[in-house]
């Protein structure tokens, strides 16, 4: 249906459009009203157009008793620390559990995970000392040791602490050969490092410590691998070779000694052998002599009886005779020394009884020459 327009023609007197005939102000009353009456009916007042009485003040002043409540405690963890600020500005730590603070925005908490151990690491190029460059991994482990200074001691704590680790890496590395560097040997000076690193961070203000710095996978670029690689296999060569010389020297070198031990030991044995029968010789003759002072003709037929003992000892013999004695000597046995055709037979000088004459040159007991014996074949 057609709004009727205004002026003439039309059946209905007057102005009937849609935007006339109505009162803002009464539309805003009617507003008014019907919002405080769905308050009442939210906090328990009257329904109407009356004034909801005390009870949204008492409701209201209950919500900001609750809320003032819980803003009022901060939980702190275990592993936390919290940070508080007063209007913005640092004033004290909490520590785990339950703490009482005012409530925002007088006072906020940031919490920092202190106890937390984080890793930093990268890899990076560095130039050794022989002017080789290498490239190494390093990886730091670290913890809050400040909030206050994590926080605001320093912009950007963590990346200050992977600058300072690559300007220590680069000190540590600068110190060391590229074989050092490559077999590991300069991961001694790591102590030192982690020392250096730790005051890097204490200057900068950052609130970290340092639990552990490692330096690891050290290797050449690869643009010279296989250069590098060549070099490695002769010098793992070269240590081949040397641990094969090492170990038959250790087992040739101690054999050698047990035998020149042995040599010297068996040398210094017939030594004292040779020198304890020389001086039991001497020692003999020595006694020898002074029974021959005492008795020489005793001492005479004795040395005469006892080498005649020992010539008959070595032969088979039969002795008889009539004022001389006679040696019958038989063919040798098997496996005796010598040859004989036939029985020989020696014939020997009687014994004299006479004494010797005080005058005898010879001093020694009478023993048969070559011209007193007769041989019989």
């Amino acid at each position: 249906m057609a709004w009727n327009l205004p002026g003439k023609g039309g059946s209905n007197k007057g102005d009937k459009g849609p935007w006339k005939g109505r009162d803002p102000d009464r539309e805003t009353a009617d507003f008014l009203r019907r919002l405080k009456g769905g308050m009442g009916r939210l906090f328990g007042g009257d329904t109407g157009e009356n004034d909801p009485g005390p009870r949204f003040a008492l409701w209201l002043g209950i919500l900001l008793a609750v809320w003032l409540g819980f803003s009022s405690f901060q939980m702190v963890n275990e592993s936390q620390r919290g940070v508080v600020l007063r209007f913005g500005e640092f004033n004290r730590i909490l520590m785990p559990g339950v703490n009482l603070k005012w409530p925002w925005p007088v006072e906020s908490v940031a919490l920092v995970d202190a106890t937390k151990v984080r890793t930093a690491s990268d890899s990076v190029r560095m130039l050794t000392n022989d002017q080789n460059i290498v490239q190494i991994d390093y990886n730091v482990q670290y913890t809050v040791s400040d909030p206050r200074l994590f926080l605001f001691g320093n912009r950007e704590p963590e990346k200050t602490l992977q600058q300072a680790s690559e300007s220590v890496v680069r000190e540590v590395v600068g110190a060391a050969t590229m074989d050092d560097v490559i077999k590991g040997q300069a991961g001694v000076r790591t102590s030192h490092a982690r020392a250096r690193l730790q005051e890097a961070l204490d200057q900068y203000k950052t609130g970290l410590a340092v639990a552990d710095f490692t330096l690891q996978n050290a290797r050449p670029p690869q643009e010279v691998k296989e250069a590098f690689d060549d070099v490695s296999r002769a010098q793992q060569d070269k240590d081949k070779s040397v641990n094969v010389a090492r170990a038959y020297a250790s087992d040739v070198i101690p054999k050698a000694r047990g035998q020149a031990a042995s040599v010297v030991t068996g040398a210094q044995g017939y030594k004292d052998a040779i020198i304890a029968a020389a001086q039991g010789n001497a020692r003999r003759f020595t006694l020898l002599d002074e029974q021959y002072r005492k008795a020489p003709e005793v001492t005479r037929r004795r040395l005469y009886l006892e080498t005649i003992e020992d010539v008959l000892k070595v032969v088979p013999k039969v002795v008889a005779g009539k004022g001389t004695n006679t040696i019958y000597l038989t063919p040798p046995r098997a496996g005796d020394a010598g040859t004989a055709d036939s029985t020989q037979a020696v014939t020997l000088p009687a014994v004299s009884a006479a004494p010797a004459s005080p005058g005898d040159d010879a001093a020694r007991p009478d023993r048969p020459g070559r011209s007193d014996r007769e041989v019989n074949r």
